[in-house]
């Protein structure tokens, strides 16, 4: 064992977390579970989600045999929903092709749906002490600081720098200490933009501190400026109920329920297509129009409500639409600025 990591241990003996929930009654499921939730999501935000999930979906077979549309709805406001597609797609491999066991071999684990190298070793380390290296975004900038790994992770040079001084330093014993205790360090002694140096287990053999300028490290993601995009959002609005539409599997907010969109304030034929016709709109009011971002663009939303003196009969052709009941709510994943707007829209209808 180096003494780096023997140092990360005795730190982690004493300070480190051992009671955040998927630290108890550990299984490949919902480590795996807790791993996926965690992936650019903090801790806090992420335990009342993944408490939700196991209580509904107990073993990793029950998460198989939901629709997706529950799934995807459990996870609403957790962001980055591919996570969840991903998720479900791999419980479905694990039930159908392992009998619902996790594989025990990295390379069948790394090989599931959403599950990269970092999250297949983090799931085989912890529950099986397998001695294999992680490198999620806490270790990335405690080793980048640790030994003074210039550049941006997301290059894979840099990334590759990084993976051997994890694999150099994981022992073959406590590995699954090890590996919380490095999580442990990213969040809470080498932080992104306060790091207590003082605290730190490894302030001796620490580069960046010895040059006195632990926030060059590691390096910051070229700046580019987001571009920025419009659509408009039809609400048609009939007696307490919404229309939605869900979304194709693939793009932004895939396999979600949405509004029907426009990329312009012509709604004409987009309404007339939902069989609405001039005579049955009671009013039309655009709503506040609002700022949604993602991690490559930004997208200016209008929210346009359209009353409706009947609910129209709407024929989709190859999707998926509903009448959202208000007052009833329907089990359905739900875009992050549809949630809200349905959330407000009882204010507008005052």
């Amino acid at each position: 064992m180096t003494p780096f990591a023997k140092s990360i241990l005795e730190w982690y003996d004493a300070y480190g977390r051992k009671n955040l929930p998927w630290q108890h009654n550990k299984s490949a499921y919902s480590v795996w579970l807790s791993e996926i939730m965690l992936q650019q999501t903090q801790v806090a935000t992420v335990i009342p989600y993944y408490q939700r999930f196991l209580e509904r979906f107990p073993t990793v077979v029950d998460l198989a045999n939901a629709e997706q549309d529950e799934v995807l709805h459990l996870w609403t406001g957790l962001g980055y929903y591919a996570r969840a597609r991903n998720l479900h797609k791999a419980a479905k491999i694990v039930a159908d092709q392992y009998n619902g066991e996790f594989p025990l071999d990295i390379e069948q684990m790394n090989a599931l749906p959403g599950i990269g190298r970092s999250t297949a070793a983090a799931v085989l380390s912890s529950v099986y002490k397998q001695p294999h290296a992680i490198l999620d975004g806490n270790v990335k900038r405690t080793l980048a600081r640790s030994f003074a790994v210039d550049g941006w992770p997301g290059q894979k040079k840099v990334e590759n720098q990084l993976w051997q001084f994890a694999e150099q330093h994981t022992p073959a014993h406590d590995v699954d200490k090890y590996n919380q205790a490095m999580m442990d360090m990213g969040a809470m002694v080498c932080t992104r933009s306060k790091p207590k140096c003082t605290l730190c287990p490894v302030e001796s053999f620490c580069e960046a501190n010895k040059q006195g300028n632990p926030l060059d490290y590691p390096g910051k993601k070229p700046k580019k400026e987001k571009p920025v995009k419009e659509t408009w959002f039809i609400m048609l609005y009939h007696d307490n109920h919404v229309w939605l539409e869900q979304r194709p599997q693939s793009g932004i907010w895939g396999g979600l329920f949405c509004f029907p969109e426009n990329p312009d304030a012509d709604l004409a034929h987009q309404i007339t297509q939902r069989g609405v016709i001039d005579s049955e709109i009671s009013r039309q009011t655009q709503l506040i129009a609002f700022r949604h971002t993602f991690s490559h663009y930004h997208l200016d939303i209008t929210p346009i409500l359209v009353e409706v003196s009947k609910q129209p009969h709407v024929v989709m052709e190859g999707s998926k639409g509903l009448w959202y009941n208000l007052s009833q709510p329907e089990e359905i994943g739900l875009a992050a600025p549809v949630k809200q707007l349905l959330e407000s829209l009882p204010y507008e209808l005052q």
